[in-house]
């Protein structure tokens, strides 16, 4: 990891997820990554995801690419400290290879995972059709410009190296209908290069960050409201094919259920020409201050 960090946002997306190797090894292998300011204090569960997706896939005896995911937020990280990554070499078998992934701050554990790493092999093959009729993410605005201004959302969408752009209206500061589906286009907003476990890893990073909205956008919650505490719970990813991350995909999502604080959203990422390549799932803790008793 170089020592100043890059002003570009993609550069230091590379740069989190180019982790470090002290040389320690008790019965894992252990990792080091720089962590991404944030304006609340709290890591962004994205930048946990694909760090240990890096982690995992540096263990691995012979090149395999991860095909799915499922982690556990433990509890909230310090953006403004590094996370030690320790992974165990739990299985390595003919085609399929498991990997566990701890994440630790100061001794602590913030986050737990299971990976699974497969060999390129042949079989049977279907998908669910991407949908039709939706605008071209040429066609809409891009948030890090309509809000640059913006106190809240500005300066997290300027510094953020993942575009988005939300077909029907974003929810920064309103929900204009209340439904539990939404369709955003997605990816990182520069040139990431051939490394696919790069490209498996930064789709990680940014599958986290709209997942949440389905559950906000189908009880009328937009982000802006005052006292909304939201907070990532699990993650899962299975990746389907290859990924080009740095290339716009339509990122469908939609939320089942909420209740009882907690909110269910799953997505399904494809690439621009109808390819999935992904499908995503999580489950969020979303509490919001009773407002107040119309008359």
């Amino acid at each position: 990891m170089s020592e100043t960090p890059s002003t570009d946002p993609v550069s230091r997306l590379r740069e989190y997820l180019d982790l470090e190797e002290p040389g320690a090894r008790t019965s894992s292998d252990i990792f080091v990554g720089r962590s991404q300011p944030m304006p609340l204090g709290r890591i962004f569960g994205g930048q946990v995801l694909g760090q240990s997706v890096i982690a995992a896939s540096r263990t691995l005896e012979k090149p395999r690419q991860p095909h799915s995911f499922h982690g556990y937020f433990l509890r909230p990280g310090n953006a403004s400290e590094p996370v030690t990554f320790a992974v165990s070499r739990i299985h390595d078998g003919r085609s399929f290879a498991r990997r566990a992934v701890q994440a630790y701050q100061n001794g602590t554990p913030i986050f737990s995972a299971i990976a699974s790493f497969q060999d390129d092999d042949p079989g049977p093959s279907h998908q669910v059709p991407m949908p039709e009729g939706l605008p071209e993410p040429e066609d809409l605005p891009d948030p890090a410009e309509t809000y640059a201004t913006h106190p809240m959302s500005g300066r997290l969408l300027l510094d953020n190296p993942v575009e988005v752009r939300h077909t029907a209206g974003d929810i920064w500061l309103q929900v204009d209908e209340a439904t539990p589906r939404q369709t955003v286009w997605t990816r990182v907003r520069s040139r990431l290069g051939g490394d696919q476990t790069l490209h498996r890893a930064a789709l990680a990073y940014l599958s986290d960050f709209t997942i949440q909205e389905p559950v906000l956008r189908a009880n009328g919650v937009p982000w802006a409201t005052p006292g909304l505490n939201v907070a990532s719970l699990d993650h899962a990813i299975w990746w389907h094919r290859s990924v080009a991350a740095d290339e716009w995909m339509l990122y469908v999502q939609e939320s089942p259920n909420s209740g009882g604080g907690r909110g269910l959203s799953i997505g399904r990422l494809y690439s621009r020409d109808g390819t999935l390549v992904a499908t995503v799932s999580q489950e969020i803790m979303a509490r919001v201050p009773e407002r107040p008793a119309q008359d």
